[in-house]
């Protein structure tokens, strides 16, 4: 159900160039503009994954500004899109999160720009989303994407956004964009303060 649904943009662990897991830089413009895709479509929960003490701190001084400093009252609709945005080192954190507010582990969907024979397709994940009882983490990988450890941890793959374009390189936020509107749709949210 949409007042159940949770999205996770993973900096740690993912793959490098190499295919060596790493850590990658947190961006201002994935906050930002994922909190606004995340609050536009009724997402419940936007967690950001970096195991760097420094990236969380900086993510923490840019949710301290938008929603608790001065920006708060500069520009509300920041501030109300920032509300959905927690910040964790590992997601193992981000699955305890979400089980303790719902009472029970999220459903995992991982995402990717490679082809997966076992990838659900985005009618079959939004079928799953709007009528899934049991809450929905969608994690989004940043630098050259998830590792398979991740992968083993994911209940289900969805497809590859543009999975038959000669280029397929997204950045992360149009990605979410996509895929949160497929996924969703025009379905009608719950605010987080009526669930």
């Amino acid at each position: 159900m949409l007042n159940k649904l949770y999205i996770a943009l993973i900096h740690y662990p993912v793959l490098g160039r190499d295919g060596r897991i790493v850590s990658s830089a947190v961006t201002n413009l994935d906050v930002h503009d994922i909190a606004r895709t995340a609050r536009t479509y009724g997402i419940k929960g936007y967690y950001i994954v970096t195991n760097l003490p420094a990236q969380r701190e900086i993510v923490e001084k840019v949710l301290e500004f938008w929603t608790r400093g001065f920006g708060k009252d500069y520009n509300p609709s920041r501030r109300e899109a920032l509300s959905v945005v927690k910040v964790e080192e590992y997601l193992e954190e981000v699955i305890e999160d979400i089980a303790r507010a719902e009472g029970e582990r999220p459903l995992i969907f991982f995402t990717s720009a490679k082809k997966r024979s076992e990838a659900l397709s985005f009618e079959k994940a939004s079928d799953l989303v709007k009528n899934e009882r049991r809450p929905i983490l969608i994690l989004f990988g940043t630098s050259w994407g998830l590792p398979n450890e991740i992968l083993q941890m994911s209940d289900y793959v969805i497809e590859p956004v543009r999975a038959k374009s000669d280029y397929n390189h997204l950045s992360v936020r149009a990605a979410a964009a996509i895929i949160i509107d497929r996924l969703v749709g025009e379905e009608t949210t719950i605010r987080r303060d009526d669930s």
